[in-house]
């Protein structure tokens, strides 16, 4: 075609700022023209039917839309969720007007603005201190090594449960690749065999005293309890692990933000969803981002998991393998931990031991979404499946 059009999907600012500049516009006018190139979509819940047909005129009044449930034209709710669609600019428009709004919608507006400065912010933290070390973000994914010193893990438990065959396989994994350490003394696989703080230590504290002193990487603590986690770090340990996201030990907020460490904030529940579960997972991590806050933990320190495989079906891990980009936009970084897990079993009808592609292809996409971490026991493969990706998707 002598016109040659073709869609360009934008994949963020700075991508349409590139193609800006590549056909010679000026500078000035795409910075302007940058707010209207992008449409935005926003999920809200539970807003009430008089808030709901003022939000919806007001998006359509700035030449976006906003839907609604069916009911709400018939004034049959009282409440609806709503999907609100725009360029940044129409927001720019729409936010300033609901403020001088009643039903909630000042309160609204405020939040609102919150997810769209969250968004500007989603990739823009440029390192995270871990102890001595300073990491690296945004220029290549970091990789995460599994070291679990347990005799019960689903993946390689009993393995390195002794301390000098832990200690030989933490070395190796830095050799392979490894950014960080994760050592953990608890299986979280389900139906494992719960252990208390006490065993714990005792598992652990050796190995993460010895590493500490042979490797150059900082160390985290796989850990949900507050006296594990500050005896990890008064050990060596950088960085807490929680897989139940500060929401299961009362004291664990407030211990990590007494030690000032990087702390892996993990979506996890006792039972599945029963629908719609991207919105539960937000809005459930968004609690725990809250205790964070409330307890005096850093912003520059919270990381979020999403929790594959934990209190999610196979069907649900799926979706939230599909829709990582929606939980990257929450503007933290965000590690994903899917090594060997179940749904890439379930999926390829094979054995742990077996999963290292199914793996692979789980790592990639999740970089591709946006994804910060990823945490593995196969570091040599995933630090090159990662490597090659990174090259692909960290380029505009």
């Amino acid at each position: 075609m002598e016109f040659n059009p073709y869609l360009i999907h934008v994949k963020s600012e700075e991508h349409l700022l590139r193609e800006f500049q590549q056909i010679g516009s000026t500078p000035v006018g795409n910075r302007i023209m940058a707010k209207k190139g992008r449409m935005i979509t926003i999920r809200i819940d539970r807003i009430g039917l008089k808030a709901a047909n003022i939000l919806k005129q007001e998006m359509l009044a700035a030449g976006g839309d906003a839907a609604v449930h069916r009911d709400v034209a018939a004034l049959s709710i009282e409440q609806s969720s709503m999907v609100l669609f725009g360029t940044l600019r129409q927001f720019e428009i729409v936010l300033p007007k609901l403020q001088m709004q009643p039903f909630g919608l000042k309160r609204l507006a405020v939040e609102l603005e919150y997810v769209l400065q969250a968004a500007e912010r989603t990739g823009q933290r440029t390192g995270l201190q871990c102890g001595p070390y300073q990491l690296p973000l945004g220029e290549r994914t970091l990789i995460m090594g599994i070291v679990n010193v347990t005799p019960d893990s689903f993946s390689d438990g009993g393995k390195f449960y002794d301390v000098e065959d832990a200690v030989r396989q933490a070395l190796q994994l830095v050799e392979d690749g490894a950014d960080i350490l994760d050592i953990g003394g608890e299986s979280t696989r389900p139906g494992h065999t719960p252990v208390d703080a006490e065993e714990e230590m005792r598992r652990v504290i050796p190995v993460i005293e010895r590493l500490s002193k042979e490797v150059q990487v900082p160390l985290s603590i796989d850990t949900y309890k507050a006296s594990v986690a500050k005896a990890a770090v008064q050990a060596g340990a950088a960085m807490v692990n929680d897989v139940w996201g500060l929401q299961q030990d009362p004291d664990m907020a407030r211990i990590c933000a007494e030690l000032d460490v990087p702390v892996i904030v993990m979506h996890n529940r006792h039972e599945p969803f029963s629908s719609d579960v991207m919105n539960g997972v937000i809005r459930e991590i968004r609690k725990s981002i809250e205790i964070a806050k409330e307890a005096g933990i850093r912003d520059e320190n919270l990381i979020l998991d999403p929790g594959i495989g934990f209190g999610k079906t196979y069907e649900d891990n799926l979706a939230v393998l599909r829709h990582l980009d929606d939980f990257c936009s929450l503007g933290y970084p965000v590690l994903l931990g899917t090594s060997r897990k179940s749904v890439i079993g379930n999926t390829l009808h094979l054995p742990v031991e077996e999963r290292v592609e199914g793996t692979a292809a789980t790592v990639a996409l999740g970089i591709a979404q946006g994804v910060d971490l990823v945490r593995v026991h196969d570091v040599k493969q995933m630090t090159r499946v990662a490597r090659m990706t990174d090259v692909m998707v960290r380029r505009v």
